[in-house]
């Protein structure tokens, strides 16, 4: 694996910013579309290995491992999220000493053994262990990609590449979500449904490995252009003090405390609610993929209209959806309710990593991202002890009805603290 040892800016000594073989670097998205495209497919890849996941263990962990309370189920969905969450950190941090794509790489290999873990676990202490690794495998290569798609296209266009890089993630999830639910009514729960994630790490080992180039020349070309300040803490900033940064990075953690009790309650409540394993996948797999077709068009309006208003209606969309799940009966309702879901979700998420990019500084960039993701992925840890909590003590509906007062609760920060 090719190093990269920093990004000492060419345009120092006034020479333009080349890369390895001596050509003059340009950002843009037609200007590297090929690269573009490249991490685009590997990030369909890296949202597949979370789909795996998305119907099934839950059902899993009841049918082969007879545990019934949520909190014990959720367990994973925890392990996964903070493993998540510290890796994106570092990934952030490290991201300009060690090499966009020898993270990419890293990650790949450490997911490898991943699929072969949940086939063959025989008690749920392996399932949890592979979700640790999933969990630095996501955190390794999904914050990989969206950092190189950002430093290929350039300021014009970052609301478009981040809504291609998350539409490609979470379509992914939602369709390999939906492959796993009909395997498993097929041909059982284990093993075949997780056959598809062999052929997602091999895949996508190789083709980082072969085919991405480092984007280290890149960010040295626009930072001779960037007329953003530095930040003086990335890391205190990014999480609180910038009204900006901070109101971004708490409804991203509200987000995806939302999205994992989706995850992991979600097909419990619609089980409880007398749906079928194949409806169930049908309802879970609407989400993601309106999510992910979503953002075909919201990463790019993410680049038209003003991020804050953009970020406060999607917010209070999720909110609402949330709450009214409580009350849906018909497999019409939920499926409905998915959409407005997905919807909500698409207009924030690519809006998310585009704004924290248009408040840091190129250089400063990875680590903002970083820190972002950090908190934003811990959302996933609160939201799964959270809602599995207030489940086992108070019932599903409470904890429902609690996640989705919370996620109002965070547009309404977006509404009175951010300053657009």
């Amino acid at each position: 694996m090719e190093v990269k040892s920093g990004l000492k800016s060419e345009a120092s000594d006034g020479l333009e910013p080349s890369d390895a073989l001596g050509r003059e670097v340009k950002l843009g998205l037609r200007e590297n579309w090929k690269q573009f495209t490249l991490l685009v497919i590997i990030n369909g890849f890296v949202g597949g290995m979370v789909g795996l996941e998305r119907t099934i263990l839950p059902q899993i962990a009841e049918a082969d491992f007879s545990i019934a309370a949520k909190t014990a189920i959720l367990s994973f969905i925890v392990v996964f999220g903070i493993s998540k969450a510290i890796t994106n950190y570092y990934t952030g941090a490290w991201a300009n000493k060690i090499g966009r794509k020898n993270l990419l790489v890293i990650g790949w290999l450490v997911g490898l053994p991943v699929p072969l873990i949940l086939i063959y676990a025989s008690s749920w202490n392996w399932i949890i262990a592979a979700n640790i690794l999933l969990g630095i495998n996501q955190g390794l290569t999904w914050s990989s990609t969206v950092v190189m798609k950002i430093d290929l296209v350039g300021e014009r266009n970052r609301g478009l590449a981040m809504g291609l890089n998350e539409s490609a993630g979470y379509l992914a999830v939602g369709i390999v979500a939906f492959l796993t639910g009909w395997m498993a009514s097929e041909y059982g729960l284990r093993p075949y449904p997780f056959y598809l994630g062999i052929g997602f790490v091999i895949v996508g080992l190789l083709a980082s490995f072969f085919l991405i180039k480092d984007t280290a020349h890149h960010v040295s070309t626009e930072t001779k252009s960037s007329q953003v300040k530095k930040l003086k803490n990335v890391f205190r900033e990014t999480t609180w003090t910038n009204p900006n940064l901070g109101s971004i990075t708490q409804a991203g953690l509200v987000n995806n405390l939302n999205d994992g009790m989706i995850w992991g309650l979600f097909p419990i409540l619609l089980a409880n609610k007398g749906f079928s394993l194949v409806e169930v996948g049908k309802i879970v797999a609407i989400y993601p993929v309106v999510w992910g077709l979503g953002q075909l068009v919201t990463g790019k309006l993410a680049d038209m209209l003003a991020k804050k208003s953009m970020l406060f209606w999607g917010m209070l969309i999720q909110g609402a959806v949330i709450v009214a799940m409580v009350f849906a009966t018909s497999f019409i309702q939920f499926t409905l309710l998915s959409i407005l879901l997905g919807i909500g979700t698409a207009i924030v998420y690519p809006t998310f990593l585009a704004a924290i990019a248009d408040y840091t500084h190129p250089v400063q960039r990875a680590n903002s991202i970083g820190v972002f993701r950090l908190w934003r992925d811990l959302g996933y840890a609160i939201g799964a002890i959270l809602t599995g909590i207030t489940a086992d003590f108070f019932g599903i509906d409470i904890s429902v009805i609690l996640i989705g007062g919370l996620t109002v609760v965070s547009a309404l920060v977006i509404g009175l603290r951010m300053k657009g």
